[in-house]
This record gives C-alpha cells, sequence and structure tokens, in this order.
C-alpha cells in the first residue's frame, strides 16, 4: 500500500456529506435563465443504449462562478487548476443569526469573532457561509423571499468580510446557500452585486446554492468539488462533498 491508497482508505472511513442540490426544472434558479429541458435522444430499447441531452444555464443548481462569470479578462472554468478544488473547509455558522433576519449580511465583526473561538481562518481555504436558507429550498417562494414591493430578503457576504477574506486571509475560495453573494437589500442599495464583483474579480472561484452545510463543524473538514472542463465556460452545475473526520 501506498501512502496514496492508505490516507484513501483513511477518508473513507469518515463522514461523507453530500453538499449538492439534486437539479430538477422545479428548483429555484436566477429567473434571468429558464429550468433544465432534458430529451430522450435514445432507448435501450430498440437503439441498444439510453442517452439523453440537456440543455440548462451555466449557473444552474449547485453550481460553481468562475471568475470571469463576472469580471472581464479573468479565468474561465477550465482554468481552476485542480489542487483548488479539494481545500479544507471552513464553515461560518450563522442559521440562528438568518433565522431571525432574513437580511442577515456576514460582517467582517463576524469573522473576527469566529477568529477568536476558532483561531485564524487557514490560507488556502474554503470559506462557507451557512445560512440555513437550503431548508427553503423546496419551497421557491420562500426561497426567493420578495415582499409586496418586489424586494427579495436574502442573506448575505458584506463586501467588507470577503476583502477581509482575501486580503487579509489568502482564502482561496467562498461558499453559500443563496442564489446571490450578496444580501437582497445590499444589491438593491448598490444597484449591483458588489460583493461578487469584487470576489471574482480577485481571480478566485465561489460557489453558490451549497446545501447541508449546517451538518458540518466549523473547521477540520475538507471539501472536494467535481467540475467539467468545458472550454471558455462562465461556470457550470458541479457535485460538492465534504469529508468530516469521525
Amino acid at each position: 500500500m501506498s501512502k496514496l491508497t492508505d490516507s484513501l482508505v483513511y477518508l473513507k472511513q469518515q463522514k461523507w456529506v453530500d453538499l449538492t442540490h439534486t437539479v430538477t426544472a422545479d428548483i429555484p434558479y436566477f429567473q434571468a435563465f429558464q429550468p433544465i429541458r432534458e430529451q430522450t435522444l435514445c432507448q435501450v430499447d430498440p437503439d441498444g443504449f439510453f442517452a439523453k441531452q440537456y440543455s440548462l444555464a451555466t449557473q444552474y443548481g449547485t453550481h460553481i462562478d468562475a471568475p470571469v462569470h463576472f469580471s472581464e479578462g479573468k479565468r474561465y472554468l477550465e482554468e481552476i487548476e485542480l489542487k483548488e478544488l479539494f481545500l479544507p473547509l471552513i464553515v461560518i455558522h450563522k442559521e440562528e443569526e438568518v433565522a431571525k433576519n432574513d437580511d442577515f449580511v456576514l460582517s467582517l465583526a463576524d469573522i473576527l469573532t469566529f477568529e477568536k473561538q476558532y483561531g485564524q481562518i487557514p490560507a488556502d481555504s474554503f470559506v462557507a457561509f451557512a445560512s440555513g436558507w437550503s431548508k427553503r429550498w423546496h419551497d421557491p417562494e420562500s426561497y426567493y423571499n420578495i415582499d409586496e414591493n418586489n424586494q427579495a430578503h436574502t442573506p448575505g457576504w458584506s463586501l467588507e468580510a470577503l476583502q477581509f477574506l482575501h486580503e487579509k486571509r489568502q482564502v482561496k475560495a467562498i461558499g453559500h446557500e443563496t442564489l446571490d453573494t450578496d444580501a437582497a437589500i445590499d444589491e438593491a442599495k448598490n444597484g449591483f452585486l458588489d460583493a461578487e464583483l469584487y470576489w471574482l474579480s480577485t481571480n478566485k472561484y465561489q460557489v453558490e446554492v451549497l446545501t447541508n452545510l449546517n451538518h458540518l463543524p466549523a473547521t477540520g473538514s475538507l471539501i472536494s468539488i467535481g467540475v467539467p472542463k468545458i472550454k471558455a465556460a462562465p461556470g457550470f452545475n458541479v457535485r460538492a462533498f465534504a469529508i468530516v473526520e469521525e
């Protein structure tokens, strides 16, 4: 046995947590897009094999945003290195706060409080914002959470928090449970997704619409993100999972 195979045996003895929503035509999605469409091309009988064709937006379901998604001239999906897709996972749990305030914004102060309890966030890690929003996934109206004035109320990251994670902690990637990086009220106030634009402009990626973050510890786990290698893609649906030490 090699060190690699020994490591694999060890990893498979740990807890594996799927962080990915199942893709259907009924799930919440960014409203500029269309639900996934599928067509059966061949059947085992009479064609001899089963095949389908799918049509979906690159940012659909649990997905990765390559930097070029918001920042022209930055990396496409296939340019993200393999080692960037398997990282130490830090989870900032704010489920209780979001349950009390749909407009919760994860601030720099929240990160500093987290570090007082768990230690400094390591460089080259993946930091996830656990909001509990994925519990609304099967009720799209609740997930979008749009009021009578057509204003959405969803949580998000503050620009200051992301600046700190990039500039002071050299974090490799971020993730969250919502469709957008920014809180909806910040987007309305600023007229754009300023936090998302900032993060992707640093030439780093993010994963949106994660689930099951509530099952993860704040520190000590790993995240793996499976992505297709499509030329010049701004992102795509992914299969993300965490490995948690038992």
